[in-house]
């Protein structure tokens, strides 16, 4: 089956001006882009996206005609999906995919991590799969994270008077450990998952401020609006998401993107973890670099205040 779609040069103005990563068109990152875009992808530019993750290898073997027509589109679509993921043409693409697949099939089976886990599986085998997913995760993410942008963030946090983070569920724990490590180097931080709380410390937030606000789908509504009170406030608002164009990246002045690894074992939202836990560990030694003096003063500070604790806890044991 083919699309009856016409490659008309308003068409693909439209393509190009929403495209998933113009920053670089080499080979690192590809799958990654494909799956980071693919929920902004619809019609036929999504079967092309959905038939490449399916089958990475054979999609590089293929010519243009034959990924037309296994994925049910046309020639002009594909050539519209390849300026869309940012590369010039067809043979761009098929040779960051084949250089990618290579490298996944040289690691071996820790990269395997699209076979389903069975109940009786042992527990090697699940942590296995557990560490690809992860591992793999964390390399997309360093693929599609724009590190001018967390330079931008780590700049605006570390000559903040206040720091606003906001999250709910699983998010909200990320966010706390965000606060908790810039208390520990001397920032003022405060983490916020109730929306009414939130809100009211948004609120008071002014020119200088920073507030973070963290969601894998960018779609969660209260961070969104706890977001948006703290920008209309004057705050220099971050986002921290796995999607760049979501309702809440597009309000943000600074956006950081994340990828995760669905599997059949492991929702979308908690395979994001890891990967936002790195992305923040990253922000926040740059933050740290860049208040040097006060960050080393303060950890010595608050770990001396803690040492008689640990001296304690240990002494019990």
């Amino acid at each position: 089956m083919v699309d009856h779609e016409v490659d008309t040069a308003a068409g693909t103005a439209v393509v190009d001006a929403h495209a998933i990563d113009r920053r670089s068109a080499a080979s690192d990152g590809v799958l990654a882009r494909v799956r980071n875009g693919l929920g902004e992808l619809t019609g036929a530019l999504r079967r092309v996206a959905e038939h490449v993750l399916s089958d990475p290898e054979a999609a590089a073997r293929s010519t243009i005609v034959e990924l037309a027509e296994r994925s049910g589109t046309s020639p002009a679509t594909i050539t519209r999906f390849c300026r869309a993921m940012g590369f010039e043409g067809y043979a761009d693409l098929r040779l960051g995919i084949a250089a990618e697949t290579g490298r996944a099939r040289s690691a071996g089976w820790t990269v395997d991590i699209g076979r389903e886990i069975q109940p009786g599986d042992p527990l090697a085998r699940v942590l296995d799969q557990i560490m690809a997913a992860d591992t793999r995760a964390m390399h997309d993410t360093a693929a599609l994270l724009d590190l001018a942008e967390v330079e931008r963030a780590a700049v605006a946090i570390a000559g903040a008077t206040r720091v606003n983070i906001f999250g709910a569920s699983g998010s909200a724990l990320v966010g706390e450990e965000m606060q908790f490590s810039l208390h520990r180097i001397g920032v003022a931080a405060w983490a916020w998952n109730d929306i009414h709380e939130g809100l009211a410390s948004a609120a008071l937030l002014r020119t200088g401020d920073v507030a973070l606000g963290i969601s894998h789908t960018g779609q969660t509504r209260e961070t969104i609006e706890m977001l948006a009170e703290a920008g209309s406030r004057g705050a220099t608002t971050i986002a921290l998401t796995g999607f760049p164009r979501s309702p809440l990246a597009e309000l943000a002045d600074i956006v950081l993107v994340t990828a995760s690894q669905a599997t059949t074992f492991r929702p979308d939202a908690l395979s994001a973890r890891h990967p936002q836990l790195v992305v923040l560990d990253l922000l926040y030694i740059a933050v740290a670099q860049r208040t040097h003096d006060r960050a080393h003063a303060a950890f010595r500070r608050t770990a001396q205040a803690v040492d008689g604790h640990k001296a304690a806890k240990g002494a019990l044991s």
